[in-house]
């Protein structure tokens, strides 16, 4: 009975965690305002309000730890050369002036704590309000244009949002700050081909699981506006083009941040007021980054499911290098005469898994028939671990465990069962176009980073991968 008891506990746990996955950071993600994610010495960190932070070894998997002196509220933090740069807010509310506030900047050789060189040097004040003018000088926001030219954005929904121009040596303000956004809050600031894109906090902060807090866009030509959404209304006029808000159980996307995997992946971060899933605390959460028309677009969270692995390349499905059963009646071209029109069953897994060899099983590339041999079970194992975003996932035949699995020569074939072993672990990253590289967490044999690719119309292999290959990408289509 005990076995019983803790084999039922222990699916239960597994089956909340593979549930948990799917949406939001696993292990302690529990944070309020987080900052940008930056990498430091192959660990990720991210700040919150409050002091304080989370980090992550592979960054999926999130814990406290991250240090961070002065309080305040919404940090963030960018790498610039060999040094972070990380900055914060306080508000002075005496004397009745309510948005009395300042942003202090500090700097760091490392972010790792146990660093011997992790020391910050003293805050310095580098911009905020009066208490008497249309701005609250909080949550400020950092970006490095691609010209070395740094910027700062801040404020909240009481007033304006501001840019100013920073030296990247010091973090000294070199301009006047300039209002570029009113009735929104936690501004970023990120260029793309040509553009320099506002992203902002927009609703009621700090209600949890009531939060209305949702995250808008606009662009410019200039890093100090004018910022206009995608019908060209002004975000200093209540603009704003929406990217993400709550989901279901998910309450109150806001504080964005993007992080560049590699050329073509891209992430963005930001925070949930309120997960219903855990008690209703607010929680780090990451999402593809994608682009589209000129926008940046909220890619979904990875659903497991059964699936077609699609070659961009030609449109052809990745399959099993079996013979093709051919379904049984169908009139094909013929009228039929006057015979009933019925439905056709989808052929079963059971009807042709007997005229599989055993053992392993090569793969090929063919025109798509949704049947068993081209049907791939994909699931996340939350036990592998993860990397930035997501976590590992078994990629099997549905309805068996034969799974996809690297090779010690560079290739791809099947095995009879999996194992959890490295090279049967994939990494499945959505590109910034919305197509996926999918990759193995381990190539026998070799410590170079290799992903599947289709070499030709109906070979897939493993190569390295170019953004810019069409033989890289592959779509996922979900069969429901």
């Amino acid at each position: 009975m005990k076995k019983r008891l803790f084999a039922t506990g222990f699916a239960a746990i597994v089956s909340a965690a593979l549930s948990l996955a799917a949406f939001a950071q696993v292990g302690s993600p529990y944070i309020h305002d987080p900052s940008t994610v930056v990498e430091c010495d192959g660990k990720y960190y991210t700040f919150g309000t409050g002091g304080g932070g989370l980090i992550s070894e592979d960054g999926w998997s999130w814990h406290s730890g991250a240090v961070r002196p002065g309080g305040g509220v919404a940090p963030d933090a960018i790498k610039i050369g060999d040094r972070y740069l990380v900055v914060y807010s306080t508000t002075d509310r005496s004397n009745g002036l309510r948005y009395r506030s300042r942003v202090y900047a500090m700097w760091n050789k490392t972010l790792d704590p146990d660093s011997p060189d992790f020391e910050y040097t003293e805050p310095m004040d580098i911009a905020g309000s009066n208490g008497y003018e249309d701005c609250d000088g909080i949550d400020p926001g950092l970006m490095m244009g691609p010209d070395g030219r740094l910027w700062l954005v801040y404020g909240t929904y009481f007033g304006y949002t501001r840019v100013v121009e920073l030296n990247p040596k010091n973090a000294v303000p070199i301009s006047e700050p300039v209002d570029v956004a009113l009735s929104c809050e936690a501004g970023e600031m990120m260029y793309n081909d040509g553009w320099y894109y506002l992203l902002a906090t927009h609703g009621t902060c700090c209600s949890g699981v009531n939060s209305t807090y949702e995250i808008i866009v606009g662009r410019s030509k200039s890093p100090t506006g004018p910022f206009y959404d995608h019908i060209g209304r002004d975000m200093i006029h209540g603009g704003g083009k929406l990217l993400l808000a709550s989901e279901p159980r998910r309450i109150g996307a806001g504080h964005f941040g993007r992080f560049i995997v590699s050329d073509g992946i891209e992430k963005m971060s930001f925070h949930f007021e309120g997960d219903l899933d855990r008690s209703g605390r607010s929680v780090l959460a990451m999402r593809p980054l994608m682009w589209k028309d000129g926008w940046p677009v909220a890619g979904e969270p990875f659903e497991n499911g059964n699936y077609s692995i699609v070659s961009e390349r030609r449109g052809y499905t990745l399959e099993l290098a079996v013979n093709n059963v051919p379904l049984n009646g169908g009139r094909g071209m013929s009228r039929g005469g006057d015979a009933p029109v019925t439905p056709m069953a989808d052929q079963k897994l059971e009807d042709v898994i007997g005229t599989w060899p055993e053992g392993q099983i090569d793969l090929r590339i063919g025109p798509q028939l949704f049947r068993p041999h081209q049907t791939w079970e994909i699931t996340e194992v939350p036990e592998a671990g993860g990397y930035i975003g997501g976590a590992y996932c078994k990629i099997t035949i549905a309805g068996t465990g034969r799974a996809l699995t690297a090779t010690a020569d560079k290739e791809v074939t099947t095995v009879i069962e999996f194992t959890g072993a490295p090279e049967q672990l994939w990494r499945i990253d959505r590109l910034t176009d919305g197509s996926y590289r999918i990759m193995p967490k381990a190539v026998p044999g070799t410590s170079e980073e290799l992903v599947l690719i289709a070499v030709a119309d109906s070979t897939p292999s493993l190569g390295v991968f170019d953004p810019a290959n069409v033989n890289c990408k592959w779509s996922l289509k979900l069969l429901r």
